[in-house]
């Protein structure tokens, strides 16, 4: 009597079957709900729009000595032709120069700091012909950006804005400076992530950190980055949904900001902990080698 044996499923065909498969899956992942779809979009959006992108990868310790960086620069604490010691920033925040020297190489990449062989590094100087250039490159974006924020803005969104004018009244109210000119730069940014346009709002963020030098350098002390009424009357031609209005009245603000800036500008000698907001370290100690 012959006893048959149990043939084995020819692997070949069971490796068709699932080849076949995942095409079908990515099918079904590419027919999700569209809202599914858009959610992710918006989260990439924003992170994109939030984090330097070429600061994505580093440490958290370089993200935060960036931001310092840059925070000084828009509230005028780092005024043009300030020294960024790589030894007094190791100690600072407790890394090695090569940390260091990757973010000062990104703040130089975005227009916010000099790079100088063999003298070390500075907060950007702009010359009278680079400040026309970027007060008139910053123009024409912010143009786009002002004629697609009234395209898409929400009611939720208006309340936002009011909200922050409504904070750059009491900064200006109780002489707040470094405060009034954040708040001055933030509404700017915040009219421009109404947009939804992540790319635009990046250059912007650039032009915004520079102008921000200029206006450190050459307006005179006492004066607002930006006129509180001016924001103001921005916001109505939103509210209207009236992007001609709104397009006129942000190209005249800058126009009036551009030519408040004045060649002479007096900078005090303060600590560079001072200049970024840190606390002054209670005892010096050595650098950190660490990388």
């Amino acid at each position: 009597m012959s006893t048959s044996r149990p043939t084995r499923p020819d692997r070949s065909i069971a490796a068709k079957k699932t080849a076949v498969k995942k095409p079908a899956a990515k099918q079904a992942a590419a027919k999700q709900p569209a809202a599914k779809q858009s959610s992710v979009r918006e989260t990439s959006r924003e992170a994109v729009a939030n984090e330097p992108d070429a600061m994505q990868t580093e440490t958290g310790i370089e993200m935060q000595m960036y931001r310092s960086i840059v925070d000084g620069v828009l509230a005028h604490r780092l005024t043009p032709g300030t020294k960024l010691p790589e030894p007094e920033l190791c100690q600072l925040f407790d890394v090695g120069r090569a940390s260091v020297r990757r973010v000062l190489e990104k703040l130089a990449h975005d227009g916010i700091v000099t790079l100088r062989p063999n003298k070390g590094a500075v907060i950007a100087e702009p010359t009278p012909e680079e400040t026309r250039t970027i007060f008139e490159a910053r123009r024409a974006l912010e143009r786009a950006l002002v004629e697609l924020a009234v395209a898409r803005v929400t009611d939720a969104d208006l309340a936002q804005l009011r909200k922050q004018l409504d904070d750059e009244h009491a900064a200006m109210h109780r002489f707040d400076q470094p405060s009034w000119a954040r708040l001055a730069s933030d509404f700017h940014l915040r009219v421009a992530a109404l947009a939804g346009n992540a790319v635009l709002q990046r250059y912007l963020v650039e032009l915004v950190s520079r102008c921000s030098l200029i206006v450190g350098l050459y307006e005179p002390p006492g004066y607002a980055p930006c006129e509180h009424d001016e924001h103001a009357a921005i916001v109505e031609c939103i509210a209207r949904r009236d992007a001609e209005g709104a397009i006129a009245r942000m190209q005249a603000h800058l126009v009036d900001l551009e030519q408040r800036i004045e060649t002479t500008r007096m900078r005090g000698e303060k600590s560079l902990a001072s200049l970024l907001g840190l606390a002054e370290p209670k005892e010096p100690k050595a650098a950190s080698v660490r990388s």
